[in-house]
């Protein structure tokens, strides 16, 4: 999902109420495997939490594929502005700390430095020739 929005049992929603009775839970269905669940499960929890104290209210039920609107907000789409959120966000700040915020920014930010300095297997396929 790319998209800040929640439904009741809709897949392309960010956040996802499924179930009923006992079973009934929400998934928040944003970050990816490659996530640290620790940090994502604080993040939610924080937020969730924040929201109650501040009684913001809970936007309407989307309805509909998510994914063909813009509407209700979307997360970054690069690895680059989802750093720079992160590291400008003071809510993220506050909630973990400024040493923790600090350590995850330059962790961060490292690991895009070396992401973007790899060599892909398609770059050598379509320029081995050609260059």
């Amino acid at each position: 999902p790319t998209t800040l929005a929640w439904s009741l049992d809709n897949r392309t929603a960010g956040f996802r109420v499924v179930g009923h009775d006992q079973s009934l839970r929400i998934e928040c269905r944003i970050p990816g495997a490659d996530c640290n669940p620790y940090l994502a499960f604080a993040a939610a929890l924080a937020s969730g939490l924040d929201g109650i104290k501040n009684n913001l209210p809970a936007p309407d039920e989307f309805l509909g594929n998510a994914y063909d609107q813009s509407e209700t907000g979307t997360v970054p789409v690069t690895f680059g502005d989802a750093i720079a959120g992160f590291e400008q966000s003071d809510f993220v700040r506050s909630t973990l700390g400024s040493d923790v915020h600090k350590h995850y920014t330059h962790f961060f930010k490292t690991e895009k430095l070396a992401f973007e300095s790899a060599v892909t297997d398609w770059e050598r396929i379509r320029y081995f020739e050609r260059i």
